[in-house]
């Protein structure tokens, strides 16, 4: 990564070490741990948590060598690096406000502090360290989606097959358990309050509502600036931020004069 400062190539060497440290140490942590118990022993690797930690821990690294051999990086791996962290961003977020709570002072030990907590907060935070020198295409940021769609079928296909992701569970999380009281599509007052295809609509509802928040906010702020400052600009100035909202919307700008759907 050759088109960063010095100071933010020192903040991310650092944030990389303790993401790739801290996926390792968890990993083992949980994989030593018995095979009983929530995310124990050597079915850790079946869950969501263990994976995109494994995956973030090999972007950590990858993205070390990039920055010490001063390459630039491309666009592959920028959507690799910023579908990762979505990942794991939603690992830490749904054992934080979902699984957490059910699991009471059992869900606070090193391995899921490490893996649910450190790990996230630490990716979060190297991605945005590093994101002055990413230029993600609009279009790209739908891959978020692949990671948990691709889990929740390989969950489904465990479950079918009665895969044991802890002794006496065919399931790994309350949430995609399809034999619970509320089922695929139904309710219920006890967890987990609603049938399982509800849980994976509201987590991709989720996502992509933060997508397309993300880019109205994008071009709103552009189509704000070619207008209320526009007259600041030189022509040429005018001329860029105008083709800049264009592309971002997806038309020429010729389209842009003649529409009138904004």
């Amino acid at each position: 990564m050759s088109n960063i400062s010095v100071l933010q190539k020192k903040i991310s060497y650092l944030l990389k070490i303790i993401v790739f440290v801290s996926a390792v140490v968890g990993t083992i942590l949980s994989y030593l741990g018995s095979q009983d118990s929530f995310m124990g022993g050597s079915r850790v690797f079946m869950f969501f948590t263990t994976q995109s930690n494994i995956a973030m821990a090999i972007i950590s690294l990858i993205g070390l060598c990039y920055m010490i051999r001063v390459r630039a990086v491309g666009q592959v791996w920028q959507v690799v690096k910023f579908v990762g962290t979505v990942a794991i961003t939603l690992t830490g977020v749904v054992f934080c406000f979902v699984l957490a709570p059910t699991l009471g002072e059992d869900a606070w030990n090193i391995q899921n502090v490490l893996t649910h907590v450190v790990v996230p907060v630490f990716s979060v935070v190297d991605f945005f360290v590093v994101s002055t020198a990413f230029d993600i295409k609009k279009k790209s940021v739908f891959y978020v989606i692949i990671p948990p769609i691709l889990y929740a079928i390989y969950a489904g296909i465990g479950y079918a097959n009665n895969w044991q992701f802890v002794e006496g569970y065919n399931y790994p999380y309350f949430f995609l358990n399809w034999g619970s009281k509320a089922g695929a599509f139904g309710f219920t007052n006890e967890l987990p309050f609603m049938g399982t295809a509800w849980w994976i609509l509201a987590l991709f509802i989720f996502l992509i509502e933060e997508i397309t928040t993300n880019s109205r906010e994008k071009n709103t702020k552009i189509f704000e600036v070619a207008i209320q400052e526009g007259s600041w600009y030189s022509s040429e100035k005018q001329t860029e931020l105008l083709n800049k909202l264009a592309e971002d919307l997806h038309f020429n700008r010729k389209d842009f004069f003649t529409r009138t759907d904004f």
